[in-house]
């Protein structure tokens, strides 16, 4: 699979605090990478140490302050020196959850704010390492961001914002070989999806009358949806092992969808009309809702 080792090759990888972050952080620490693993908070960074080998150095980075990006690089650059950066990979991300009718654009904001230009901030920032060593870099989007679903619109749009800015960095930076992938996942079973149920009953909690009236039995089964994939989704693993494959590989893909439900909606996508598709994912949440 792999043409060269990637023993002494080095990656920065931003949300690696839980999830898909933490787990390709140890993963690539394991196979021998010199990990950057992007946290917001001492004490996850401690988690890491205490869970890596001296291969994995824990950095203080939040993709949305401008100085602590450059003050994460900094520490990086005076690492790794001429050598450079082999990989960056763009993993931080939260989810905004609720109908687009009600959802405030303060948190809209932030849904954009760190799902995307808080990629293209760190990328800026990385891209004269990435060139010393023409490395990779991977962006993690999301099934969603070809299939989006009611009430994760944000999330989706932010995602399908991350395929547009793939696609036109991979040609930007054709000229020095830095290959450009976008790994999409579908049901992954991570924390972000208790994290997105507690920040549902927030936002539940703030809204008007009518929110309950006009989408309070639809958002039930939303949520009962999330709370089956946070408890059945696809192992991480399979992302880390992805993400390998697109840092490592001879030839490493443009896009990569990851596990059997986002190669399902991919396919379904393609040969469905929208309205089509749209019944079948509205069938499919009422189902999923009644079980649980």
């Amino acid at each position: 699979m792999t043409a060269n080792t990637p023993r002494e090759r080095s990656v920065l990888i931003t949300g690696a605090s839980t999830g898909i972050g933490y787990d390709a952080a140890l993963h690539l620490d394991k196979i021998g990478f010199n990990v950057f693993a992007g946290v917001r908070r001492d004490i996850d960074a401690d988690a890491l140490r205490k869970a890596g080998s001296i291969r994995l150095h824990p950095v203080i980075i939040d993709v949305k302050d401008s100085d602590s990006i450059n003050s994460a690089i900094a520490a990086i650059t005076q690492s790794v020196g001429d050598k450079g950066l082999d990989g960056l990979v763009n993993n931080a991300g939260i989810v905004i959850a609720g109908p687009l009718e009600f959802v405030p654009l303060g948190p809209a904001r932030e849904q954009f704010e760190v799902n995307v230009i808080g990629q293209i901030a760190v990328t800026q920032a990385c891209l004269p390492l990435l060139r010393k060593a023409k490395g990779r870099i991977v962006n993690i989007g999301s099934i969603a961001g070809l299939v989006p679903k009611p009430f994760a619109g944000l999330y989706g749009a932010s995602k399908a914002a991350m395929e547009a800015l793939t696609d036109a960095l991979r040609m930007e930076l054709d000229p020095w070989g830095i290959s450009v992938s976008i790994i999409e996942p579908g049901s992954i079973a991570t924390p972000i999806w208790e994290k997105s149920q507690a920040a549902a009953l927030n936002f539940i909690r703030s809204m008007p009358p009518e929110f309950d009236e006009y989408y309070g039995e639809a958002i039930a089964k939303v949520r009962s949806m999330a709370q089956n994939i946070g408890r059945n989704g696809d192992s991480v693993e399979l992302v880390s092992k992805t993400i390998e494959h697109a840092l490592t590989s001879d030839r490493p893909k443009t896009r990569y969808l990851v596990g059997k439900e986002a190669k399902l909606q991919a396919r379904l996508s393609r040969f469905l009309t929208d309205r089509m598709l749209d019944r079948m994912i509205l069938k499919r949440i009422a189902a999923l809702g009644k079980k649980n």
